[in-house]
């Protein structure tokens, strides 16, 4: 019998909660609840969860930090984050510190559903054969273990969802790669016409920050107005 995945939700409302709990345990799921961040931190930080569903607005510590210290831990851990905050900034933290993805609140339960599915998915796909280094001008980023270095400069540290979207594109760089190619490809999210997210936006821009002179004026990612985006390598 095939091992059921196992979800943890931190999340303090009981009305949200026992709901997920329910709308997860009919899809086949196993689930385990914390209602505050210390206790998802603790649960969290064992490696024992397929997935962890976190909210940002928690007592005791916020799911930022939650998922700051979870990823020191266990770097591969997918999180979802749930929050009620839907400014860029908010968003952007969450991605920052590691999180695979977001959805805001009130949210539709079948897109929850549906990118809970995918992220845990991918997770459990073996990933192709990937290059040891890729050169990004003067910057050379070491794959495997996340980081990028230039001379004389400070090392630049990438999350793994990061890291994958570069990757990609660099597999890709003969030609623009579109938004939904890139949902599918590095989040798996087979079904993108019935997900709304802005996350391989936000992680474009996030990464532009870190490998551009000028965040405002890549030469790098590209975009292609109409086809998507493209990464040069140049040297």
């Amino acid at each position: 019998m095939e091992k059921k995945a196992h979800i943890l939700i931190v999340e303090d409302e009981p009305a949200i909660h026992l709901g997920l709990s329910d709308v997860f345990v009919y899809h086949g799921y196993e689930v385990t609840v914390a209602e505050d961040g210390a206790a998802g931190l603790a649960l969290g930080e064992s490696g024992a969860y397929d997935l962890i569903l976190l909210d940002i607005m928690l007592p005791k510590m916020n799911g930022f930090e939650v998922c700051e210290r979870v990823r020191e831990q266990e770097p591969e851990q997918p999180i979802i984050m749930l929050t009620a905050r839907v400014s860029d900034n908010d968003i952007v933290q969450g991605l920052r510190l590691g999180a695979d993805d977001y959805i805001a609140k009130p949210f539709s339960v079948e897109q929850l559903v549906l990118r809970v599915a995918a992220v845990l998915r991918r997770a459990h796909v073996s990933k192709p054969d990937t290059p040891a280094v890729l050169q990004l001008g003067s910057l050379e980023v070491d794959v495997a273990n996340l980081c990028g270095t230039c001379p004389n400069q400070e090392t630049v540290h990438f999350t793994r969802r990061e890291m994958d979207v570069l990757v990609y594109l660099a597999a890709q760089s003969e030609r623009p790669v579109p938004r939904e190619e890139i949902l599918a490809n590095v989040w798996g999210y087979a079904n993108h016409d019935l997900i709304e997210t802005r996350t391989v936006d936000i992680h474009i821009a996030k990464l532009r920050k870190k490998i551009e002179d000028d965040a405002k004026t890549p030469q790098h990612i590209l975009t292609i107005r109409g086809a998507g985006y493209r990464l040069m390598q140049l040297t």
